[in-house]
């Protein structure tokens, strides 16, 4: 039979990879949205990485080791090792293969006359018998241009898949400041002080701070993949709002706030994670970019949206409002967003043709990764190598540490709006949340000339490999870390009945420029740095943003109700200033302190 190479088909394949078109497989036996090897078994075939998995088979990884000397016994041993592979490779039809992971280095270790020789994993100490997964076949892309590799999607796709990202993130981030349109509503109905309201952000905020910490690192094991994460937790985070809703008690509407936030939490650190499965690190900066935009939208438009809401029908109709926006996102979410991770597209890849081929040899190289990790493997990676990372990699905790007092900046900052607009200007709770329109306006601003500061200045710096150095990510943080300082000095000394009230929204918008600029060359520069632990990484800077998040509001309005909002603005400004130098060291030092640790790039 002969082999019909797969191409990219038609808009079915939207679908075929999604959560709705898994199910639809299961249900029709494979039947509905097929796969070319269901047309075409024999095409399996053209899908074993020939040089990888001899390589596999021969030296135990994926690629050929530097030559070394060998004995005559060890050089007579690995000649007869090569010829009885030959053989092997020949009776078997090409299907004599040798298991590894790119990601594992193996050695091969002398044994004694008469004794199994045996490879060792060296990240484990694992000793693996060298007969062991003779036969495998290692499945790969198909070339370099295989359409079910996320790198090789349609513009098109990868602009779709973005945009269902950045939906999902800003139905989850609204969540937080939408509640504080009904702060007053929640004290009424339960007796309770300011400070106890404020915990349904505070609560919320910390719950979507600890839960990348699990759940992104479970995105990256092979067997599970993106979606299964971002859906199950979505259905979660969906139903949970009824039980805010139609809480009972304080303890209860609480509770549920920071559930909710925990199970709404994978998309805001793991989204950056399947951004960067599509673009590749030249064109990943505009997707992130954008993705920013979406991270910024949620805090801004949620007083917006539930002001008019609780002005008008209660504080619930914010919650009611949150739920349905969620509930919109996971419903385009299911249909319509496919897996993006390389690893458990491949391993789904290599089950399907187990089952056509009755083969059971064939595997990925992820999945032959996770099937060497224990159960306390799992848990180092899922709960340990996140805090490891962020504490102990200097990097990491300075850039870490910078976003969490941005972060921590904005959510104090927003506790004075109500204090500047509705006691200051008499605006009404409903049109509060139009004065949060000079942030977005500003991060709207800025994205123009910031592609072309891209396009001009950052994308001549890659090389013929499209790698760039993680650094040169780092000098438009440089204009945003005076924006912030800029931004809360203007706005509190403006912030006047004497004047009027659009010169302190106007020096609002420096704030999200500020930000903007930092978290594009923070959320680029880590996962250049540290690319084998991006998720890892990304979810530790999750969880600091979010702790300073949800402590800063705590005291906030006690702050500018004593020092003024001139007087807090301007603590708040000159801590930002004490940063500054951040981006200004790592630029000029980082690239000796990635190359002093054990877990970053050190090849560029």
């Amino acid at each position: 039979m002969g082999i019909t190479k797969p191409q990219e088909g038609g808009g079915y394949e939207l679908m075929r990879d999604t959560t709705f078109g898994h199910i639809l497989r299961i249900l029709s036996r494979g039947k509905v949205f097929p796969y070319w090897e269901d047309k075409d078994p024999e095409l399996w075939r053209e899908y074993i990485h020939e040089e990888k998995t001899h390589n596999l088979a021969k030296h135990g990884q994926t690629e050929a080791p530097e030559p070394e000397e060998k004995d005559d016994k060890e050089a007579e041993r690995e000649k007869e090792y090569e010829g009885e592979f030959d053989r092997v490779d020949r009776d078997s039809d090409n299907e004599a293969r040798r298991p590894s992971s790119a990601n594992t280095s193996r050695t091969r270790t002398n044994a004694p006359d008469g004794e199994e020789a045996h490879h060792v994993n060296t990240i484990t100490g694992t000793k693996i018998d060298q007969e062991k997964g003779k036969d495998i076949h290692l499945v790969h892309w198909y070339g370099d241009k295989d359409p079910e590799n996320p790198q090789n999607w349609s513009f098109f796709k990868k602009c779709w898949v973005t945009g269902q990202i950045c939906l999902l993130t800003i139905g989850i981030y609204i969540g937080s400041a939408i509640f504080t349109s009904g702060e007053q509503g929640v004290i009424k109905q339960f007796g309770v002080s300011q400070e106890v309201a404020t915990l349904g952000l505070t609560l919320f905020v910390a719950g979507y701070g600890l839960g990348p910490m699990i759940w992104a690192p479970l995105s990256e094991i092979p067997q599970i993949g993106r979606n299964p994460i971002y859906i199950s937790t979505l259905v979660v985070f969906v139903c949970f709002q009824l039980a805010v809703i139609f809480a009972k008690n304080i303890g209860m509407l609480l509770a549920f706030r920071f559930l909710t936030g925990f199970f709404g939490s994978p998309v805001l650190a793991t989204g950056g994670a399947s951004l960067a499965d599509m673009w590749s690190p030249i064109h990943r900066a505009y997707a992130i970019t954008i993705w920013g935009i979406a991270a910024i939208c949620g805090p801004v438009l949620g007083p917006l949206v539930g002001g008019f809401a609780a002005e008008s029908e209660g504080w619930t109709w914010t919650i009611w409002e949150l739920m349905w926006l969620s509930g919109f996102a996971l419903a385009i979410n299911f249909f319509f967003l496919p897996e993006t991770s390389a690893n458990n597209i491949l391993f789904r890849r290599a089950r399907r043709l187990r089952k056509l081929t009755g083969k059971e040899k064939i595997k990925s190289e992820s999945e032959l990764m996770s099937e060497e990790m224990t159960t306390k493997d799992i848990a180092l990676m899922t709960l340990v190598r996140p805090f490891t990372l962020n504490f102990y990699e200097p990097i990491v905790f300075l850039l870490n540490l910078y976003i969490a007092l941005i972060y921590g900046l904005l959510y104090c900052w927003f506790e004075s709006f109500e204090i500047v607009y509705v006691e200051m200007y008499g605006f009404t709770l409903g049109t509060l949340g139009l004065a949060y329109l000079g942030i977005l306006i500003g991060a709207l601003v800025v994205i123009p000339p910031f592609f072309v500061y891209l396009k001009k200045y950052l994308e001549p710096k890659f090389n013929e490999n499209g790698e760039l150095k993680p650094e040169l990510r780092l000098p438009a943080s440089f204009v945003g870390a005076f924006c912030i300082p800029i931004c809360l000095f203007w706005f509190g000394w403006t912030a006047n009945p004497n004047i009027p009230w659009i010169v302190p929204t106007i020096g609002s918008a420096f704030f999200s420029i500020g930000a903007f600029l930092l978290f594009n060359s923070v959320l680029n520069y880590l996962p250049d740095a540290y690319p084998e632990y991006a998720a890892s990484v990304l979810a530790g800077n999750d969880l600091f943003r979010s702790a300073f998040g949800a402590g800063f509001p705590l005291f906030a309005r006690q702050m500018y109700t004593k020092l003024g909002v001139g007087g807090a603005s301007s603590l708040l400004g000159g801590l930002s200033i004490l940063f500054i130098p951040i981006p200004f060291l790592l630029y000029k030092y980082g690239e000796r302190i990635r190359k002093a640790s054990p877990r970053a790039r050190h090849d560029i």
